[in-house]
């Protein structure tokens, strides 16, 4: 049974009171008069199907949920969200919110395509390790790095590079994409019930950078599944989920017994004496070694190598030797401040290293996204207004969508529009 007019309407007020925005707001973005947006919510004025979308698209919410027959306000992400960053709100034009309610809207329309698709992704599968909230800093990153040992050991990856993160997370079932954000916000991890587990980085971040997110992000989807959303921010790096979600990220991409092993390969990170014993059941045998002073120094070159390696900053390669005590801080301000001057980069070139590819990382997403809208198309599940629409969500014009549905053969607009809210 349908709900009525009334009660559409004290679910609008209570969506847009929970987003703490104002009537005014509401009526910005509908392009109507705040006295509009008063008698919606009072019942006396009929929401039209667009309307309603796009007030559900505001307020971050599944249309299907402001009209079902009973509300689900505790399950919904946005309101989460807002209780842990009530500062949210408040941000100015391109913020957070508009970035989270563009993500929520993504995972939602390809849950539709999927159901529609009758592909079935089954979240079960993806691990959780439960732990309790860490207490101290030096406690959150112990668990970061016994966590990322772990899901290593899980996933058979042992001490190797991973080629890349991306396609790692699609393949435990984790959706990903790469969203513009602000500067200070690196990535987000959205999870409720119709969008799965759903992480996406900053593309306006370095390539280098967004792959660091990734890891990062992907700890919040092992360890945090009971918060529903999470946004990382520079302005959190103290706080104690981010101080862990960051030691995971350093142990998955640059295993600590990796590293060691790639340094001694370099002939560095031995202490400059060594001492054995071999013992033959009587007595010991003692044999002594010492390197020249200075030839365990670890040099930019080193750094440069290790960097390109593992797939990480020149930056976080020096933090992670720091951590392994395999730098001193005198040493690690002197590479920084090399780096710094550009030399990291000269150095790169000097070796043959390439730098990474902004245009290389693949956009899984954007792929899996524009490959199920198509096909529904093909199975007229949805019609070419409905492609269009959802290839506009990731940048794709109507012009572009008419030119492929053209070349494969498959323009016959006959489809049903299945996901366009009924008005």
């Amino acid at each position: 049974m349908a709900i009525d007019q009334e009660e559409l309407g004290k679910r609008l007020r209570r969506a847009r009171e929970v987003c703490g925005m104002t009537q005014e707001d509401v009526a910005r973005h509908l392009a109507v008069s705040r006295s509009t947006v008063a008698q919606m919510e009072l019942g006396h004025r009929a929401v039209t199907g667009i309307e309603l979308s796009r007030l559900a698209y505001l307020f971050g919410k599944d249309l299907r949920a402001l009209v079902a027959d009973e509300a689900t306000d505790e399950d919904d992400v946005l309101v989460a969200l807002f209780r842990l960053h009530p500062e949210l709100a408040s941000e100015g034009k391109g913020n957070v919110l508009e970035a989270l309610r563009s993500c929520m809207a993504l995972g939602r329309e390809l849950t539709n395509l999927e159901r529609l698709l009758d592909i079935d992704r089954d979240l079960a599968t993806i691990a959780a390790y439960p732990l309790s909230r860490p207490r101290k800093k030096w406690e959150a990153i112990q668990q970061g790095e016994r966590i990322a040992t772990e899901e290593r050991r899980r996933l058979g990856l042992g001490l190797t590079s991973l080629p890349s993160v991306v396609e790692l997370l699609d393949a435990q079932g984790v959706r990903t994409a790469q969203v513009n954000l602000p500067e200070d916000v690196s990535g987000l991890t959205l999870i409720e019930r119709e969008i799965g587990l759903f992480v996406v980085a900053n593309r306006r971040h370095h390539i280098l950078r967004r792959r660091f997110s990734w890891a990062h992000e992907y700890c919040h989807v092992l360890v945090d599944r009971d918060q529903c959303g999470l946004v990382s921010r520079g302005r959190d790096r103290d706080e104690l989920l981010e101080v862990r979600a960051n030691a995971f990220a350093a142990e998955f991409l640059m295993p600590a017994d990796a590293v060691l092993q790639f340094i001694h390969a370099l002939g560095k990170g031995h202490r400059s004496r060594i001492e054995a014993q071999v013992f033959d059941e009587r007595e010991p045998v003692r044999a002594r070694a010492r390197f020249a002073p200075g030839s365990q120094d670890i040099q930019l070159y080193d750094v440069v190598q290790m960097a390109h390696h593992f797939g990480v900053s020149r930056t976080s390669a020096c933090y992670r030797l720091r951590n392994l005590r395999l730098l001193t801080g005198t040493e690690l301000d002197a590479l920084l401040g090399q780096e710094r001057a550009g030399r990291g980069r000269e150095l790169e070139e000097l070796l043959g290293l390439p730098q990474p590819d902004h245009q290389a990382q693949r956009d899984e997403f954007r792929r899996r996204f524009l490959g199920l809208a198509l096909e529904a198309f093909r199975r007229e599940e949805i019609s070419r207004a409905k492609l269009v629409e959802v290839a506009a969500m990731v940048g794709v014009t109507a012009n572009d969508v008419d030119q492929t549905i053209v070349d494969l053969g498959i323009d016959d607009d006959d489809g049903v529009d299945l996901l366009a809210p009924e008005a």
